[in-house]
């Protein structure tokens, strides 16, 4: 049975993480370090520059698994776990979404709120946000402008070509553009 995966794990800093287990940088090519992906197993690699020296793909063709130790700003401005929990349990201001200043905060969304107006029904759920994330990638802009019924037929199928988010990925971004949003409704009430 081969094993595949892909492995995201957010950080507010992930230097401080990598600087506790010992890793080997991953390789997007034979010329090129990997931006996020790292192995905490061994694996074949260049001893002078600590990264593999097979890229990724091969890797995980070799039954390799990958992690990619991503930077999220957004978790600077959470004090610990108990106010992240608070934070994805309030309801956000699903009403801003309708704002194009606040759209261009968010992560994720930033620049997408032509396409956030142009659905016919809001986004105001979480499973909604996820679909519109997944909405946004190039696999599945096709169904932009449908309804969410009709979107969510299809939205988790992977495509014949393009980039497209994995329903797990999605829901994942959708409770951290949530925090995000609570975060900035936050920022905005105090000031």
């Amino acid at each position: 049975m081969k094993f595949t995966s892909d492995i995201d794990i957010d950080f507010a800093d992930r230097s401080k993480i990598l600087g506790l287990i010992k890793h080997r940088a991953a390789s997007l090519t034979d010329r090129t370090q990997h931006n996020t992906g790292v192995y905490v197993t061994e694996i074949p690699h260049d001893p002078v520059t600590n990264r593999a020296t097979i890229d990724y793909r091969q890797a995980e063709q070799r039954g390799y698994v990958k992690l990619d130790f991503l930077n999220v700003n957004v978790y600077q401005q959470v004090r610990n776990e108990a106010h992240l929990v608070e934070l994805m349990q309030q309801q956000p201001p699903w009403h801003r979404l309708n704002e194009k200043s606040f759209c261009e905060q968010i992560i994720h969304i930033g620049n997408h709120y032509d396409t956030l107006v142009r659905l016919p029904e809001p986004v105001n759920t979480i499973p909604r946000l996820a679909m519109f994330l997944a909405l946004i990638r190039p696999g599945k802009r096709e169904l932009i402008g449908r309804s969410w019924q009709q979107i969510a037929e299809s939205i988790w199928t992977p495509p014949a070509e393009g980039y497209y988010f994995k329903k797990a990925h999605a829901i994942s971004y959708a409770h951290l553009v949530v925090v995000h949003m609570n975060l900035l409704d936050l920022t905005n009430k105090s000031n």
